[in-house]
């Protein structure tokens, strides 16, 4: 087993707006009509096994749709606490006919299920639980 850091930053700009920034110097707006904290949990989900499927399928050949869809439920529970419920991840890819076509599409399904079981490290720790803890400095 091997662990290796990562973090990112996030600081407020205005109320309810926030920006996440990365070691590599990327930056994310959150907040107001930018992707609410619930909305990049989906889109952190999809896109760690769209990365990890398209990686692998285009090395076959390049493909000529690659959508992912990710839905899911927001509880609002008293008891319990707000979560996200009823996950789901739908992939919508085309690859040209022939060959090389058909070879990506053959993988695909395997791909799919090898970064859900495996690879994808955000759905992962979603579906194991992993505990966060929160400090204050």
């Amino acid at each position: 087993m091997t662990t290796s850091a990562r973090s990112v930053r996030i600081e407020r700009v205005a109320a309810g707006r926030y920006v996440a920034h990365n070691a590599g110097g990327a930056t994310l707006p959150i907040g107001g009509d930018d992707f609410s904290p619930v909305e990049l949990l989906l889109a952190a989900i999809g896109g760690c096994t769209a990365i990890d499927t398209d990686v692998a399928t285009s090395r076959r050949t390049e493909p000529t749709g690659f959508t992912v869809t990710v839905s899911g439920d927001k509880v609002s529970d008293r008891e319990s606490g707000n979560r996200m419920e009823n996950l789901s991840v739908t992939f919508h890819v085309r690859f040209p006919e022939g060959e090389q076509g058909d070879a990506a599409r053959a993988m695909l399904p395997r791909t799919v299920a090898l970064s859900h079981d495996k690879l994808c490290t955000v759905s992962r720790t979603v579906e194991r639980g992993t505990p966060v803890r929160t400090v204050i400095e």
